[in-house]
């Protein structure tokens, strides 16, 4: 979500917006060559009219197994009796791998700017490779859908500001949220695009509304060094801000915030150490799809990226066990 500080809002907003697209093409782009499998993305987004590098592709993949594993083990958990939030889900194609697997949970929520809804509800409209499934694990009569929502039993998109906690609370209200559901929110590279303040609310804000849940988050951390700085040169150029940049600066910080705003557990990996967690026949499968002439700069790109995930347990389901 955006910032609101030099740059007018919506110009901050529009800003956050275009990375949601940037992020699609790469992710459909290292679908393109091998890295994972994805029938979707295609749905949502074009393909690339450039190559990516090599480096953004292994990212990509880094990104998507990380987060995809935390969320598979709270499913394994919660024997799929939860609920998922994405928040500032994008072009995100999770719930339509999940349905492929027969793994879906009691009911998926993604939340984005209006306008990033509008786009992704007009394609699922449209392509019946997307609608298909949602249709076919509705059950009742009902099926809300027009331009800035659609709310069916099981998948459930609308549009929303994470920074108005009051509206974003009394949206999931209105399209059945079950608080006492154990329930994962998963947020890449969102959090680090509103201040401290509301990032720390939003937060907090889970923590409390949930007894038993995880929160999974994926963004930059060691911000301050000189790499780091480059990053946020690059983005200030595309009139990007990163007004969360602040709780970036370490793993220490990115974990304090999760455990100072309510959650009981926290861990912080750099995106390094979980590519070297993954499976290792994985790994060296995808190291041969492409050649990569400068390791050095992987390896400083991995570094720059986190996945934090913090769990609440009350139902005593072994939350705080989940790792890597």
């Amino acid at each position: 979500m955006a910032a609101r500080d030099s740059l007018c809002p919506d110009a901050a907003d529009e800003a956050v917006r275009a990375t949601c697209e940037d992020a699609s093409l790469c992710k459909r782009f290292a679908v393109s060559v091998g890295y994972w499998t994805d029938p979707y993305i295609q749905h949502f987004v074009r393909q690339a009219k450039e190559r990516k590098a090599p480096e953004i592709n292994r990212g990509y993949y880094a990104r998507v197994q990380a987060v995809n594993r935390l969320l598979d083990a709270f499913l394994e958990r919660t024997e799929c009796n939860c609920q998922v939030i994405s928040l500032g889900a994008g072009l995100d194609t999770t719930f339509w791998r999940l349905k492929d697997e027969n793994r879906l949970p009691r009911k998926y929520f993604e939340i984005d700017f209006p306008m990033i809804v509008a786009r992704k509800i007009h394609s699922i409209k449209s392509k019946p490779p997307l609608s298909k499934p949602i249709m076919d694990s509705h059950s009742s009569q009902s099926l809300l859908i027009n331009s800035h929502a659609l709310d069916s039993c099981r998948y459930c998109i609308f549009g929303a500001d994470l920074r108005n906690l009051p509206d974003l609370e009394e949206k999931l209200k209105k399209f059945n949220l079950e608080t006492q559901l154990p329930t994962v929110l998963v947020a890449e590279c969102v959090l680090v695009y509103m201040n401290p303040e509301q990032s720390a609310s939003l937060i907090k804000w889970a923590a409390h509304t949930f007894h038993t849940a995880m929160f999974i988050s994926y963004e930059q951390v060691n911000m301050g060094d000189r790499f780091g700085q480059i990053m946020v040169e690059n983005l200030q150029r595309r009139q990007c801000s990163l007004a969360g940049v602040e709780a970036c600066q370490s793993l220490e910080a990115q974990r304090g915030r999760l455990v100072s705003n309510g959650w009981e557990n926290a861990t912080v990996l750099d995106m390094m150490k979980v590519y070297c967690s993954l499976p290792q026949d994985d790994v060296r499968r995808i190291e041969k799809l492409e050649f990569l002439d400068e390791k050095e700069l992987l390896e400083q790109l991995l570094l720059h990226y986190c996945i934090s995930w913090a769990t609440k347990d009350s139902q005593n389901l072994g939350l705080a066990e989940i790792s890597f």
